[in-house]
């Protein structure tokens, strides 16, 4: 991939490179199986990742260091997960641990207008949706089907919608550029970070590596926002991942952005732990959120009331649909920020059979995450230099429709992602024995990309930072 291609593709997500950057991204797509630039949108996701700290090494030493990503590595991080592996002879555990709850509704299913609609049961969505649809815990995901094929696409989305529960149309990208949330967020960048109030410049803490001393906290489920913490993690950070004890849990996703990271419990309902939660903030440099607009600030937690809390925060904000328009407060997941933006309808057209269908990849998680360890980094540098308090704004579909600019003329059936092997790493787990892991898709060439702590289960740790 040329440096052409690159800021080519920086460029069409509303981004600069930093001046001077020196970098090599080696390799290019076909590598996985759509009709999307899968490969070099991945490899310029990552590729940012690294420049952002290098930015902080630069404001650190002086230094700067040569940034190199591996095309083939970079695409493999989107279905990192997949490449999580016990290696012990233990179980692999499921994606997402939620099965248990009831029907998983799921799918991508025919209406009565002959159009497809996104089904998603999220954590808890299943009972209402079900409701929806007159019909009971008892049925199958054949039943559901049939049930949604007696609706029309709009009006079963317009009753999600009134209910607050996951589900929508599937459009084409002609048709998300012409809805009212489409046109919302249209021209905004993949990454937008603002300065939310002034204050002195923040040296950073001592350290050998990029993000040595910065404290993390991570308070997001599941994968764009755990991997937004693990990334910035992979270059020194301590992170601190908070749930609470009666979230369901992600299963092999958890254990995948749980690397380099220690896992605590807090009940934002108890007024003792949500004290702890601002004890926290009070001495953290980052704080990562992925809840559904509103859902924080309900409890006082604002990106102006952190910054109050704790001067100089940079505090990140995930969500699906975008941060402005009449769908920034819908809850959302990959499979729907997908649906509703253009790529699972062109995924389809490419497909022999003409059925929409999903990338071969969890595109939106993990480069939204990617994204937002960028603009947590680059705005943690804007705190060292210029000071103040910033705000981090990434979604899942500003990210989807950053892919579909980069074209979708892939050739798919030419599609190789090759061996795999080098990119793997092992370490030694108190849960799951010895596991193999997908390394940083990052080379830095003078401090390494790495995760010096295991995966453990949430709530593991207590709720305080270490020593810096």
């Amino acid at each position: 991939m040329d440096s052409h291609d690159v800021e080519s593709a920086v460029k069409l997500g509303g981004l600069e490179l930093p001046d001077g950057a020196d970098y090599e991204v080696v390799g290019d797509d076909p590598v996985l199986p759509s009709p999307h630039y899968l490969g070099r949108g991945a490899a310029v996701a990552r590729l940012l990742t690294g420049l952002a700290a290098n930015e902080l090494w630069r404001v650190r030493t002086g230094r700067s260091q040569k940034v190199t990503v591996d095309l083939l590595h970079a695409a493999a991080s989107l279905r990192s997960y997949m490449h999580f592996k016990t290696l012990d002879g233990a179980e692999p555990r499921p994606a997402m641990d939620i099965t248990a709850r009831g029907l998983r509704v799921g799918g991508i299913v025919p209406t009565r207008d002959d159009r497809w609609f996104q089904l998603h049961g999220s954590f808890n969505d299943t009972p209402q949706i079900l409701e929806e649809l007159g019909l009971d815990e008892t049925v199958s995901k054949e039943d559901v089907a049939a049930a949604v094929k007696e609706r029309d696409a709009f009006e079963l989305e317009a009753a999600f919608i009134r209910r607050k529960v996951c589900g929508g149309v599937v459009m084409s990208r002609d048709e998300w550029a012409e809805h009212p949330q489409g046109r919302a967020i249209a021209d905004w960048p993949v990454v937008k970070i603002t300065k939310i109030a002034d204050g002195p410049p923040q040296p950073l803490p001592e350290g050998d590596r990029p993000t040595s001393g910065i404290r993390v906290l991570d308070v997001t489920r599941v994968l764009a926002g755990p991997t937004c913490a693990k990334t910035i993690g992979e270059h020194g950070a301590d992170v601190l991942h908070i749930s609470a004890p009666f979230l369901e849990r992600g299963g092999l996703f958890d254990d995948d952005t749980g690397i380099g990271k220690r896992q605590a419990h807090l009940d934002l309902n108890q007024p003792d732990q949500a004290e702890t939660m601002r004890r926290l903030i009070r001495d953290a440099d980052v704080f990562s959120q992925g809840y559904r607009l509103g859902t924080l600030a309900r409890r006082g937690f604002t990106p102006e009331e952190v910054a109050e809390l704790r001067p100089g925060i940079v505090y990140v904000s995930e969500n699906c649909y975008g941060h402005v328009g009449p769908w920034a407060e819908r809850p959302g997941w990959e499979q729907l920020g997908q649906a509703a933006t253009g790529m699972t309808f062109r995924e389809g057209q490419a497909a022999e059979d003409g059925v929409p269908r999903l990338a071969p990849a969890a595109v939106n998680d993990y480069s939204t995450g990617f994204f937002a360890a960028y603009g947590a980094m680059m705005a943690l540098s804007k705190r060292a230099t210029e000071g103040g308090s910033w705000h981090v704004q990434v979604s899942l579909s500003s990210s989807c429709m950053w892919y579909q600019r980069l074209g979708d003329d892939n050739d798919h059936a030419a599609a190789d992602i090759g061996d795999l092997r080098p990119f793997y790493g092992e370490m030694d787990t108190p849960d799951h024995g010895r596991i193999q892991y997908l390394k940083p898709a990052v080379t830095m060439s003078e401090t390494q990309a790495r995760w010096d702590l295991p995966p453990v289960p949430h709530g593991r740790h207590e709720p305080v930072w270490l020593p810096r």
